[in-house]
């Protein structure tokens, strides 16, 4: 077996060379966009990919051209929120056509490669369960791939809707060291918070990457008798005092947007005056805001 001191000068695989080679692909790729950004939350269930396509959706809305990479390839679920599970991926010598919305949103994600529904994402190795060995480093590539093989032209945006774990991140930053910034998601919940803290953490100070700010996903509903706002959670330490950090949005719990994700219709389409809708809305701007002030 060889170690890492032989890969220089590995004559047979030439990794060093292939990943070389990836990471000039993706260098290349990325010099058409103008913003990239990680959406992050750390831990699962608190509606990070809804408030990325939803989001991506506001931007592409406000005149923007808009790029999303699922870059959950165990999990993935931005196709189907966003209207193209059914398209089929155009394969070309120069890459890979992404998929593309009714907005014009091009997407690229695990889910278009899988024939079934219920089809797993294997990776190669003598068994599934020596699989983990190298899991973490097969993800990174196939990321790099994604990022490096897609065919993304001209973009302002490109919106990486990152799985849950705080070491997601990392992957990310090795694959892309210009990352425009992060948008960490939580909700308003102990638990929560608890946990993404530690992703901020992760973010600020270990890997150094700006964070654009946080978006509050699920903070109230609306009762459908009385027009009351309800808290769904009950922590009331604002969002600004407990992680520090600019309050992008609080967008508020309905049920038809996770109708419109599951049915991949744009929901701030469908019911542009809704409360949730005029949140995600001043997100994408407060977001767009973000970078004005930067430049």
């Amino acid at each position: 077996m060889k170690n890492y001191k032989d890969l220089p000068n590995d004559s047979g695989s030439n990794i060093v060379g292939q990943v070389t080679a990836q990471a000039n692909r993706v260098k290349e790729r990325l010099s058409s966009v103008k913003y990239t950004i990680a959406v992050m939350s750390g831990k699962g269930g608190v509606g990070k990919s809804a408030v990325t396509a939803n989001v991506a959706t506001a931007l592409s809305l406000q005149g923007y051209s808009v790029g999303v990479v699922d870059a959950d390839l165990n999990g993935p679920t931005i196709a189907k929120m966003m209207g193209v599970r059914d398209s089929t991926l155009e394969y070309t010598s120069t890459g890979v056509k992404p998929a593309t919305t009714t907005l014009g949103i091009k997407v690229i994600s695990m889910d278009l490669l899988l024939s079934e529904d219920d089809a797993p994402v294997l990776w190669n190795a003598h068994s599934q369960k020596d699989a983990f060995t190298w899991r973490s480093t097969m993800e990174v590539s196939a990321l790099r791939e994604f990022i490096g093989d897609t065919e993304w032209e001209e973009l302002d945006y490109l919106l990486l809707d990152l799985p849950p774990g705080s070491e997601r991140l990392a992957n990310v930053v090795e694959l892309i060291p210009s990352l425009s910034g992060v948008v960490v998601v939580t909700i308003p919940s102990d638990v929560s918070q608890l946990i993404v803290k530690k992703s901020v953490t992760m973010a600020r100070d270990v890997l150094s990457v700006p964070i654009i700010g946080v978006v509050e996903n699920m903070t109230y509903y609306v009762c459908h008798h009385c027009g009351e706002r309800e808290p769904l959670f009950s922590n009331e330490d604002s969002v600004e005092s407990t992680f520090q950090f600019t309050l992008l949005g609080r967008i508020p719990f309905d049920p038809r947007l996770s109708q419109c994700n599951d049915s991949g219709i744009p929901y701030i389409e469908q019911f542009p005056n809704n409360p949730a809708s005029e949140a995600i809305v001043e997100t994408a701007q407060n977001i767009q805001n973000y970078f004005n002030t930067q430049s």
